[in-house]
């Protein structure tokens, strides 16, 4: 019941948002961020440390990227409640794309397309694309709170976006999006627990999840980098990537691993560039390497087990 009347109050304040003019909210928002990151203090002092580690620089200079970091995401927040004022006749005038004809030529290849993405930026207007007129569709998490799981699944609907909600069977998922010739997005900068692959991210070893690179070698899918940024402006910019191609050696552990790996240093290279928009106190390195290590050791051994135990059968 609760979380129902946070819905309501959230479509209301929306309401009111969506009378405002596009400067105005960006304005807005923008001072609405620094309020927020004293109320977010535990996560503001994350993203210090994190940032210090990831891009080996100075505390000073850290607080300046979380500083804007968090006007970034006051915008964004307020951009989200204004969403639904956008339209396929008015959406270049608040998103715009960089190199729509590698999405076009991605698109040719008759396979769907994996959309590589991340927390940076504003996100949500990832679904522009599809006020462009591309077939896109998502996997989505739900939030905790199931009213912003609402309010955001409604927006993504309303921009032209085929949401999908994880849990179910994302092969399935998949299949059924990269079947239809869709674009799949993917925020593939999460923290990719005991089954990731162990690897380097921004100063300390990680797990990466596979997910894009286990269906880029199931559907022969290429993938295509999407972040998005705010311009000078601080208007939202599509960054569209080049086309990226699995690499089927005949190993395919090896091969989902070694692909898996590039996406992340790519993905690591476009934060460095633009480290004012990447969500740096999100929980990246939740899961030690020496876990994933030592799960995949003993699943090894239990596979060379079932197989002695067959061969004397």
């Amino acid at each position: 019941m609760f979380s129902e009347w946070q819905y309501y109050v959230m479509r209301a304040i929306g309401r009111g948002i969506r009378h405002l003019s596009y400067p105005t909210v960006i304005s807005l928002g923008r001072r609405l961020g620094p309020l927020v990151s004293r109320i977010m203090k535990k996560q503001y002092d994350r993203a210090i440390f994190q940032a210090v580690r990831g891009l080996e620089c100075s505390e000073e200079e850290a607080r300046r990227i979380v500083d804007e970091l968090f006007c970034n995401l006051g915008q964004s927040a307020l951009e989200i409640l204004y969403t639904p004022n956008l339209n396929p006749g008015n959406i270049s005038e608040y998103v715009t794309l960089d190199h729509p004809e590698r999405l076009d030529e991605a698109m040719k290849e008759d396979k769907g397309v994996i959309i590589l993405t991340g927390h940076i930026g504003n996100w949500e207007w990832l679904g522009a694309l599809a006020m462009y007129g591309y077939p896109a569709s998502t996997i989505v998490k739900n939030q905790a709170n199931s009213s912003i799981t609402r309010l955001l699944n409604e927006n993504r609907e309303g921009m032209g976006l085929e949401v999908f909600a994880r849990g179910g069977n994302e092969m399935i998922i998949a299949a059924r999006a990269l079947k239809r010739k869709k674009l799949l997005g993917f925020l593939a900068d999460q923290d990719g627990g005991f089954h990731g692959v162990p690897q380097p991210f921004l100063g300390k070893m990680s797990s990466t999840p596979k997910g894009p690179a286990m269906f880029a070698q199931k559907f022969h899918s290429p993938i295509v980098p999407v972040f998005t940024i705010h311009d000078e402006n601080h208007r939202t910019h599509l960054a569209i990537g080049e086309i990226m191609h699995f690499e089927d050696t005949g190993n395919k552990e090896e091969d989902i691993a070694s692909m898996t790996r590039k996406m992340a240093v790519l993905t690591e290279k476009f934060i460095k560039e633009h480290p004012t928009e990447w969500l740096w106190f999100q929980h990246r390195w939740s899961t030690e390497p020496e876990d994933i290590i030592a799960l995949q050791k003993e699943g090894a051994v239990k596979d060379s087990e079932h197989t002695a135990e067959t061969d004397t059968k």
